[in-house]
């Protein structure tokens, strides 16, 4: 993309309204614009990344065996009736009366919806397990919407429901939940650690939240120094091994990490006294186990290899995919802006040229964009007529991984200017080399 075509309305000056480093900065960085109180529109820039994001869910998702599908927004209020849950959510749910006079909501989870398409097209065990799971807008209307995109009215969701016969095969659903969640968090260059925490209005005894650390978390978390050094790393994961894919989450989850909700002192203080570790954290997912909560309420059973009727066991996993945007700010930026990650950067490099209208500069801009186009990648090539400080602090904002730099004295001796976003640190070499870098460096976080 030249970003004298692309719109990119960027701000100089900090916005009053916003409290945290990711609402400053995607603000700054025109990446969204708020409509009212807790609603944005995501510009293009924000909605890369959020499409980045979504793409990385989708892909572990699928990978762990589950299965997309599509809910809509607005749901029928007898669903949660029959659940019991209609009159227990409270103020938060956005309750609507159509035309009709029909009692409907604009869903904060869908629980009931999957639970009457399943018990609708399935009635037999041999269909089992299964997990289908989509990522669509919610809304909660909550009393303070504030921190932007982290604690928003409508927000963009993946959930994922699972159904199994028994409890067993339901805990091997939530593990490999656990499992495809750390998979997930890691290719976006995040730690997020699974604590044990309470399920709120969804239910169940077994859940755990993912919690990325950062001082402007809203949940005061309890762990092991150890934890944050763990990590899934590159291994191969069957999903269908559950003693595999228990022992990994043992591993996970073995060592203390706790939410406020759930913290126990005692056992806390067992911790040797330099492992107990404060902070703040800021919740990206959840994973819970609830058994036949609303199988039972809803009916929703399947014929059992003895023949007879049973409830079906389930599950719900949620991962906060517009939340993980401003967690990722959080967690990767500066005082010049925004740093991202490789995995979910909107655009894997930027290419500054220091004299636009100088032909050498412009061919060889123009060389090195169409090389990274034809590698694959996605470059944002700054071709604005403005001077180089201008364009620099642009691209210092919007955090790309990686700048090349063009300039009639590097032209001269055949050089171009590859840097760091993250380190600040610059080195030059040939244009074939550059590309080169930038196309092994992603081939890595592929």
């Amino acid at each position: 993309m030249r970003l004298s075509r692309y719109f990119l309305p960027v701000l100089k000056e900090n916005p009053a309204e916003a409290q945290i480093a990711s609402h400053r900065l995607m603000l700054r960085a025109g990446m969204i614009k708020q409509q009212q109180a807790g609603i944005y529109s995501w510009l293009p820039l924000g909605f890369k990344v959020l499409r980045r994001i979504e793409e990385i869910v989708h892909e572990e998702q699928i990978r762990a065996g589950h299965l997309p599908v599509l809910m809509p927004t607005l749901q029928p209020a007898d669903l949660w009736q029959e659940s019991g849950r209609y009159d227990a959510y409270g103020p938060e749910m956005l309750r609507i009366t159509d035309r009709h006079g029909r009692d409907m909501l604009y869903g904060p989870t869908n629980e009931e919806m999957i639970t009457d398409i399943f018990r609708a097209h399935v009635e037999s065990y041999k269909s089992l397990p299964m997990t289908l799971y989509h990522i669509q807008w919610k809304f909660r209307d909550e009393v303070r919407p504030r921190f932007g995109v982290m604690r928003g009215r409508e927000f963009y969701m993946k959930d994922g429901y699972s159904f199994d016969l028994t409890k067993e095969d339901a805990l091997h659903a939530y593990n490999r939940h656990m499992v495809a969640y750390l998979r997930t968090y890691e290719r976006m260059g995040l730690t997020a650690i699974p604590m044990r925490a309470d399920s709120g209005p969804i239910g169940g005894d077994n859940t755990h939240e993912f919690l990325v650390l950062a001082p402007t978390g809203e949940s005061e978390v309890f762990y092991d120094a150890k934890v944050p050094e763990l990590h899934l790393g590159d291994r191969e994961v069957d999903y269908d091994d559950k003693d595999a894919v228990a022992e990994i989450c043992k591993e996970f989850t073995s060592l203390y990490a706790r939410t406020d909700e759930t913290h126990d002192e005692a056992l806390f203080n067992d911790l040797p006294e330099d492992r107990r570790c404060t902070a703040r954290g800021i919740e990206v997912g959840q994973i819970f186990y609830f058994g036949t909560k609303y199988s039972e309420a809803m009916g929703a059973t399947v014929n059992s290899p003895e023949g007879k009727k049973v409830p079906v066991e389930m599950g719900s996993h949620g991962i906060g995919v517009s939340r993980l945007v401003g967690a990722l700010i959080e967690a990767n930026h500066d005082e010049k802006g925004i740093i991202w990650p490789e995995g979910v950067t909107p655009f894997h490099c930027g290419i500054v040229n220091l004299k636009q209208g100088d032909a050498a500069c412009d061919s060889a801009c123009d060389g090195l964009y169409a090389a990274l186009k034809k590698a694959g990648l996605d470059p944002l090539y700054d071709d604005r007529s403005e001077r180089a400080g201008a364009k620099f602090a642009t691209m210092d904002l919007i955090g790309l991984p990686w700048r090349i730099t063009v300039g009639p004295r590097g032209i001269a001796a055949n050089k171009v200017e590859l840097t760091s976003r993250r380190t600040g640190e610059s080195e030059e070499m040939s244009a074939e080399v550059a590309v080169a870098r930038i196309v092994d460096i992603y081939e890595a976080h592929r």
